[in-house]
């Protein structure tokens, strides 16, 4: 293979149709657009979500249900995500920091501790909140709880 020989597939590229370049072209006079009225000018362009005049989609839709500014939205760390890390990495203080330098969470996560699995070792947990299930789970096993802000 040479450079020099390499060509596009057969029929994948197509010549552009040359509108409006006089009448002998059979493209030319209104180029294609009509006679007058706002779409034969330039510059035309329906507005978004403009379906003729029928009423559009995004206004025949109802609005429904509120956000509450006052929510505070938590990232679930369930145990057998801690004690997967606790086997590979030999952990024993699970904080935002380990989380975070080990790709489980985000700079500006809230992290909330669920109760999902198990969890065998020993370990104190320094993070923004823990479930019920899951502080049961942690002092069953023998470690410590702290909430931090």
């Amino acid at each position: 293979m040479k450079l020099n020989t390499l060509k596009p597939a057969v029929g994948s590229v197509k010549k552009s149709k040359r509108i409006g370049r006089g009448t002998g072209s059979g493209k030319g006079g209104t180029s294609t657009k009509g006679h007058k009225g706002d779409k034969a000018r330039s510059g035309h362009k329906d507005k978004l979500g403009f379906e003729g005049g029928q009423m559009p989609l995004q206004r025949r839709i109802p609005k429904f249900g509120f956000t509450n500014i006052n929510r505070v939205a938590f990232k679930g760390i369930n145990l057998d995500t801690i004690q997967s890390l606790v086997d590979s990495k030999k952990v024993t203080t699970i904080d935002f920091d380990t989380l975070y330098n080990n790709g489980l969470v985000s700079k500006n996560d809230k992290v909330k501790l669920l109760g999902r699995g198990e969890l065998n070792a020993k370990v104190s947990v320094k993070l923004h909140a823990v479930s019920k299930t899951a502080q049961a789970s942690i002092e069953k096993a023998g470690g410590s709880i702290e909430i931090v802000k």
